[in-house]
C-alpha cells in the first residue's frame, strides 16, 4: 500500500537533504543512492589524502649492457668467418654469442636461407648475429648464383648514374635479405685508378673512380640502395687505400702520406660520415705522417680523426686482423682485437680456419684487458652499444 502524499513529500524532502549532506561530506555512491525509507547508514568517507607515488626510470640500453658479463660483452664484438657451403660450423659460436658471421665462398647453397634461419635461432637472448657477406660485384661476389652477377664498382661509376647505381644496390640487398644476409662489406670508397685487384693493389676495379668526387657520390648511392633493400652498408677502407704501397692482406703497406690523404683520399669518408652511413670499416695500413701503427689498430686513426674530428658516432669494424700486415708486425688475432678495441673500433673480423679457438682466445684477451684496467669497461659497453644499435634491436623488450 502507498503511503500518504504528505508523507512521500516527507521523505523525498528528507532524501534531498541527506543527498546534499552526503555530498559535502564525501559520501560512497552507495549511500547516495540509498532510496527513501531504506536505511541511511553510510560508507566510510573515501580519504582524500594524497597516495604514495613510485617513479620507474624507463629501461636503456646501457643499463642492460651494465648487466653483461664481461665475457657476453667481449663475444658480442667478434665475428667468426665460415664458408657459406657449411654454416652450421659456426653454430656453437653463434650459441656462445658472438656478434656476426661472415660468409666465404662463390657459390652459395640454393638452401642457404634455410640454413642462416636456423643458425640465428641458435644465438641467445634474442641478440641475433649480423650475417656478412663481399658482395660489392665485379671480382669480389660471395653468391652471385643466388643474387644475380653485378657489375664491378669501376663499370658501374664508368656507365651509370648515381640514380642507377642506387637502384642497383637495392636490387642487390632485397636479394641478398631473402636468403638472410643482413650486412654487405661495401662499398669501397677508395679513391683509385689502379689495375688491381692483386696482391699490389688491394682496389683496382673495387674502386667506383679514380677521382675524389665521383668516388664519393657513386659510394654514398651503393650505400643508400643497400640501406634501401634492408642490408646495412659498410663504408671501407678508412681512411682510404687508393694508391697503397701494397696489399695487406699479403704484406704490411702504407697509404699515401697523410697530407696528401685528407685532400683526397678522406674526402669519401667524411662526405659518408655527413650522410649517416651506418658501419666504417678501417684499414690495416699505416698511414705515414699520421700513425706508426695500422690504422685499424690506432687510437690516432679511428679516435683522433674518425671518432673526434669527422664527429662518427656509428659502427666501426675492422679488416681481417688474420691479414699479413697485422701478422708479421707480432699482432695475433686476440692481440690485434684487444688494440682495435681501445684504439676506439667495435667489432672484429678475422679469417682464421679455427674460428672456435680463436674466438675463445679473443674472448678470454678481452676480459683479461678489462680487468687488468687497460680498457675499460665503459669502452667495451660502448663498442657493444654500437653493434646492437645498427642492428636495430631494443635491448629493453629482448627476452
Amino acid at each position: 500500500m502507498r503511503p500518504p502524499a504528505s508523507t512521500r513529500s516527507h521523505f523525498a524532502l528528507t532524501f534531498i537533504a541527506l543527498s546534499i549532506l552526503c555530498a559535502l561530506a564525501g559520501c560512497s555512491g552507495s549511500a547516495r543512492r540509498a532510496a527513501p525509507g531504506a536505511s541511511t547508514t553510510a560508507s566510510a568517507p573515501t580519504s582524500t589524502s594524497r597516495q604514495p607515488t613510485t617513479t620507474t626510470r624507463a629501461c636503456r640500453t646501457t643499463d642492460v649492457l651494465a648487466s653483461w658479463t664481461l665475457a657476453r660483452l667481449a663475444a658480442q664484438t667478434i665475428v667468426v668467418p665460415v664458408q657459406e657451403s657449411d654454416v652450421a660450423a659456426v653454430a656453437q659460436e653463434v650459441a656462445s654469442g658472438v656478434g656476426g658471421v661472415i660468409l666465404f665462398g662463390a657459390s652459395a647453397p640454393a638452401d642457404l636461407a634455410r640454413q642462416l634461419s636456423d643458425l640465428r635461432a641458435s644465438a641467445p637472448r634474442g641478440v641475433a648475429p649480423f650475417v656478412m657477406a663481399d658482395e660489392e660485384g665485379g671480382a669480389v661476389q660471395r653468391m652471385a648464383n643466388l643474387v644475380g652477377s653485378v657489375p664491378s664498382a669501376r663499370e658501374m661509376g664508368a656507365t651509370m648514374t648515381p640514380a642507377e647505381i642506387e637502384q642497383t644496390a637495392r636490387v642487390l640487398a632485397l636479394r641478398m635479405r631473402a636468403v638472410g644476409v643482413t650486412m654487405d662489406l661495401a662499398p669501397v670508397l677508395d679513391v683509385d685508378g689502379g689495375p688491381g685487384p692483386d696482391d699490389r693493389d688491394p682496389d683496382g676495379s673495387r674502386s667506383f673512380s679514380a677521382n675524389e668526387v665521383t668516388a664519393s657520390a657513386d659510394a654514398r648511392a651503393f650505400a643508400a640502395g643497400l640501406g634501401a633493400g634492408g642490408v646495412i652498408a659498410v663504408a671501407k677502407h678508412f681512411p682510404g687505400l687508393g694508391s697503397a704501397s701494397g696489399n695487406t692482406d699479403v704484406t704490411p703497406a702504407t697509404t699515401q702520406p697523410w697530407s696528401d690523404l685528407q685532400r683526397v683520399g678522406l674526402v669519401p669518408f667524411a662526405d659518408a660520415v655527413a650522410a649517416r652511413v651506418p658501419a666504417i670499416m678501417v684499414a690495416n695500413a699505416v698511414v705515414p705522417g699520421l700513425t706508426t701503427l695500422p690504422a685499424g689498430i690506432s687510437p690516432t686513426a679511428i679516435t683522433g680523426v674518425l671518432r673526434d674530428r669527422l664527429g662518427y658516432d656509428g659502427l666501426v669494424l675492422t679488416d681481417s686482423l688474420s691479414a699479413a700486415a697485422l701478422r708479421d708486425i707480432g699482432y695475433a688475432v686476440p692481440r690485434a682485437a684487444t688494440a682495435a678495441l681501445s684504439a676506439g673500433a667495435d667489432m672484429f673480423l678475422s679469417e682464421e680456419t679455427d674460428p672456435g679457438v680463436v674466438t675463445t682466445q679473443t674472448v678470454d684477451a678481452i676480459v683479461t684487458a678489462v680487468r687488468d684496467g687497460r680498457i675499460s669497461r665503459s669502452r667495451l659497453e660502448n663498442a657493444v652499444a654500437h653493434i646492437v644499435t645498427a642492428k636495430g634491436i631494443d635491448l629493453c623488450a629482448a627476452p
